[in-house]
């Protein structure tokens, strides 16, 4: 089996499994009261999400927003998963996370319009709370940060190649230029250089 296929076929049925679950969970146990996790470090509080990452929001109802852009992501990261090496693991993972995110977030806003179950957070950084969140957007963040990382990586690759081929290209020159100048190919001390 092809290992796209296969990094594919783990990462997104686990990330979206997890994703349903946890979520499910916080809507039956949450509701009541909030929890914690870590000593009080996670706090637990359901929240519904009708915007977009940390909240953002375009107008009163931006499901009908966030749904049509969420399918032209897919469909654009379904393009680079089919442009992917087949051996580049980095990308097919992170791919991977971005859509099994994507997907599980998309899932709340069609299902309903509450918008999408968050309940980790906030959490309290001294300048900052940071927004409420679910496995969904760990996920696509994480894949985020690593898709970054595979087009930096593959952006030095590129570079290298072309300073290897530049490179190349000068010791031909050098080389063809001093095979046709008598002066540049004359032994040391020969009155012709």
């Amino acid at each position: 089996m092809r290992p796209k296929l296969v990094i594919f076929g783990l990462t997104f049925p686990t990330i979206m499994a997890l994703d349903l679950i946890t979520k499910r969970w916080a809507l039956e146990t949450l509701v009541i009261r909030s929890g914690e996790l870590f000593g009080g470090l996670l706090p637990l509080t359901l929240a519904f999400n009708k915007g977009a990452a940390f909240g953002m929001r375009i107008g009163e109802d931006s499901r009908w927003f966030f749904i049509p852009v969420t399918i032209i992501a897919l469909v654009l990261l379904g393009v680079l998963f089919k442009q992917a090496e087949e051996r580049d693991f980095l990308r097919i993972g992170a791919i991977s996370l971005v859509v099994a995110g994507a997907v599980g977030n998309l899932y709340d806003r069609v299902r309903w319009d509450r918008g999408v179950v968050d309940f980790l957070g906030p959490i309290d950084l001294g300048f900052w709370h940071f927004p409420i969140f679910n496995v969904a957007d760990i996920a696509i963040t994480c894949g985020a940060i690593l898709l970054a990382i595979s087009f930096w990586f593959e952006e030095q690759e590129e570079r290298a190649r072309e300073e290897a081929a530049a490179l190349a290209a000068t010791g031909e020159s050098a080389t063809s230029t001093a095979a046709g100048d008598p002066a540049a190919s004359a032994p040391a001390g020969d009155p012709r250089s």
